[in-house]
């Protein structure tokens, strides 16, 4: 159960306070934290969730990741349910939570294209890929842990939040989208924020298997 816990609280946070940086910035019309302010936001509490919770279930907090890990043959499939179940909670509660302290929010964080959906979609498939790409190189096994995980992953996240935010919201994860979604009542185009990631992430551990020995995802690349 502490794994469960562990991706529950970390989802959570995460949720909490990325959408709730973008909930801040929508209601105050960015007054003070500014885009650049959100992007800085999702890149330090991903960084902060990998230190605390790394060692204890591998710091996924994201279905796409999860279900990755588990392709690469890193992670058991039977694990994937349980561990999608516990982020999906966590993101729904943090959702909730930002509904209960800020009722004049629209939209709670709500991943909407400002592009036509294809375009959206190859983004956030990108957007993804390089995430994976990054998570399955510095990670050990199934677990993002370490110094260099934190800031590395962390990074990738702010990086792609920085600029990719005001065309997709960066999503680069279903849970992250569907909280907010099912909160704010914006269902619109949820569809690619779910598919892309998850073909996203796969795709990274395609190319992984591709670029070095044959073995070199059941381990650590």
């Amino acid at each position: 159960m502490k794994k469960y816990i562990s991706e529950f609280i970390g989802t959570f946070a995460l949720i909490f306070c990325g959408t709730g940086a973008m909930t801040v910035n929508e209601i105050t019309n960015g007054a003070d934290l500014t885009h650049i302010g959100v992007a800085i936001t999702w890149g330090l509490i991903v960084m902060a969730m990998i230190y605390a919770f790394g060692e204890i279930s591998g710091a996924h907090f994201n279905p796409a990741v999860t279900i990755a890990f588990a392709y690469a043959k890193r992670f058991s499939w039977k694990e994937v349910p349980k561990y999608i179940i516990a982020q999906l909670v966590g993101a729904l509660l943090a959702s909730i939570m930002l509904w209960v302290l800020f009722p004049t929010s629209e939209f709670y964080g709500a991943t909407l294209p400002t592009v036509v959906p294809w375009r959206a979609f190859i983004l956030e498939l990108l957007l993804t890929f390089f995430l994976m790409l990054t998570i399955i190189n510095v990670s050990t096994g199934s677990k993002e842990v370490g110094v260099m995980a934190g800031i590395a992953i962390g990074g990738v996240v702010l990086l792609e939040a920085m600029f990719a935010g005001p065309i997709t919201k960066a999503s680069m994860n279903p849970a992250r989208s569907i909280a907010p979604a099912l909160v704010s009542g914006h269902l619109e185009h949820l569809w690619l924020y779910i598919l892309a990631p998850i073909i996203g992430a796969l795709l990274a551990v395609v190319s992984c298997k591709i670029v070095k020995d044959d073995n070199c995802c059941n381990e650590k690349c």
